[in-house]
């Protein structure tokens, strides 16, 4: 660090309002439904003027794309139970509370929304579909180092996380463990 320059404190200004922008945006998500709100009416919800949005983002498609990955990116460390059931049974559960907390299923629509919205809604897509797939094949590669059975990532994706995610946008909640147990079972 050069002397005479303040210290950047991880968490400082820029995080809290780059979290007020991202609750903004879950929040109008969820009041208005995807394309009925503006750069104004975010800045407006998040208590920031409208240039402290595009000097971060420059336009509405980028901040949403943005928010999209960073709440559906989960970063949360992947189980490790010593058998794959129970680390699935450990992912499913976690990803279940993730999308059905207070600003998922918001958050799962507008990820749907923005895969029609041309290049940069469909390269959030990959970048979702990759960071999921990257998660459960290192579950998976831990399973076969133990010499357990391998199964594919798709397999999981389709059989676990598809029904779930399919019950939180068509509003079939809860996701109960007894039900989550049921699609890793019919899995396993």
């Amino acid at each position: 660090m050069n002397e005479g320059q303040p210290a950047r404190r991880p968490g400082g200004r820029s995080a809290r309002v780059g979290a007020q922008v991202h609750q903004a945006v879950t929040d109008l998500i969820s009041e208005r439904g995807y394309g009925n709100f503006t750069v104004g009416d975010v800045a407006a919800r998040a208590g920031v003027a409208d240039s402290s949005v595009y000097r971060r983002w420059g336009s509405l498609e980028t901040l949403l794309t943005d928010v999209a990955l960073t709440r559906l990116n989960a970063r949360s460390p992947m189980p490790d139970t010593g058998s794959l059931a129970g680390d699935l049974r450990a992912y499913a559960a976690q990803v279940a509370r993730e999308i059905t907390g207070p600003d998922g299923p918001a958050v799962l629509h507008l990820a749907v929304a923005l895969s029609s919205t041309g290049q940069q809604g469909l390269r959030a897509g990959d970048i979702l579909r990759a960071d999921r797939m990257r998660q459960l094949q290192s579950m998976l590669d831990r399973a076969h180092e133990r010499g357990e059975r391998a199964l594919d990532a798709l397999d999981v994706l389709d059989h676990i996380l598809a029904p779930m995610y399919i019950r939180v946008l068509f509003g079939i909640v809860p996701l109960t463990p007894d039900y989550i147990d049921g699609l890793v079972g019919r899995l396993l």
